[in-house]
């Protein structure tokens, strides 16, 4: 008996497990910690929980058969518990790519399954392996795959309209709905779902991640000479004539000669970080495992104070120089996270009005 629990839970989610064991590996820039997999992997469990007290309530509250309820508004409670995990770690800069954006989506939903499957066993201990091969190459990859696509949709949308953010997240929102609903529409043939699935999930996965590994390059090569140049600039007597130097000139009518200097070693430090993460990025994707050292913690310390100091006045002054997009943000907070010291002020400057 304990046998065949064991090796139902291990075909349950072993599936899950291994893609999402493989998206890892295949990240050769290494844009995911281990240590924010597993919280985001919780996350998604925590979501489970909270969706089996609310499916269960408005199952009660609407009156419908368990085979309607699951169709047309079971998926919508679960995505969008799931949607709400990948939401937030957007709006936290956590998400840069594609890439990453498939991995930590795909995490929540395999957290998500990982709950929904152990729960099955519970009400259905008796059901057979077959039961169990379809609830672990369909249900749980489908859990996980229409949570990835979320988050792939949701940062295509958000590098094309910027501007768009709550309406740039609809799209996605719709097709993992969508995809959920004609999974569970196609429960009746269990085989079909998970050949479906099987068809669809990995070759998807690896179209994008080979598309996100070139904007990853692509990035990375033109932000780094950009950043590179910046720097060699304000070391270099050149830095008046600049548009930069320039810009900064024209702030000394709005502040203290005190504060435009401080203005310049926030566009320096911040510069800095920005090409020391990117260089980072490209050790580690060529092999090189690269130590934060006490240096970058003292640069993150400095760009803090120089924060306070100017305040947030000066920061939006500073605007128009400092990349604000989102994978700009999120370089940024991926260093600070491999910094103790490095303070939230200073990873995430205020937002322009």
């Amino acid at each position: 008996m304990a046998f065949g629990i064991l090796l139902h839970a291990v075909i349950g989610l072993l599936p899950v497990g291994g893609l999402l064991t493989a998206l890892v590996v295949l990240d050769g820039y290494k844009l995911v910690t281990m240590r924010v997999l597993l919280l985001v992997a919780g996350a998604g469990v925590a979501v489970a929980v909270v969706a089996y007290f609310v499916n269960g309530a408005l199952l009660t509250a609407t009156g419908l058969e368990f085979t309607a309820y699951s169709r047309y508004v079971g998926p919508l409670v679960e995505e969008a518990g799931k949607a709400l995990i990948v939401v937030a770690l957007l709006r936290m800069h956590r998400i840069g790519f594609l890439v990453d954006g498939a991995i930590l989506g795909f995490a929540v939903g395999t957290g998500f399954a990982i709950v929904e499957n152990v729960w099955y066993q519970v009400l259905v201990p008796d059901a057979g392996i077959a039961t169990w091969i379809v609830r672990g190459f369909g249900t749980a990859l489908m859990h996980g795959g229409t949570t990835a696509i979320f988050a792939m949709m949701a940062v295509t949308m958000l590098e094309r309209a910027p501007e768009a953010k709550l309406a740039g997240l609809v799209p996605g929102f719709a097709v993992a709905v969508l995809l959920h609903a004609g999974f569970n529409h196609l429960l009746g043939w269990p085989r079909l779902s998970t050949l479906v699935v099987l068809g669809v999930l990995p070759p998807l996965i690896w179209l994008v991640f080979q598309r996100s590994d070139r904007a990853v390059a692509d990035w990375l090569g033109h932000g780094f000479d950009a950043d590179a140049g910046l720097i060699e600039s304000i070391g270099s007597g050149r830095f008046p004539d600049s548009h930069a130097g320039r810009y900064l000139a024209a702030l000394r009518e709005r502040f203290q000669g005190e504060v435009v200097a401080d203005l310049l070693c926030y566009l320096r430090v911040h510069t800095e970080l920005a090409l020391r993460a990117k260089g980072i990025l490209m050790m580690r994707e060529n092999g090189f495992e690269v130590a934060v050292d006490s240096d970058m913690k003292a640069q993150f310390a400095e760009l803090d104070y120089l924060a306070k100091s100017i305040g947030r006045t000066g920061l939006l002054a500073l605007h128009p120089l400092i990349a604000r997009d989102h994978r700009a943000m999120w370089q940024l907070n991926r260093l600070a996270g491999e910094t103790a010291a490095a303070p939230a002020s200073a990873a995430v400057p205020p937002r322009a009005p």
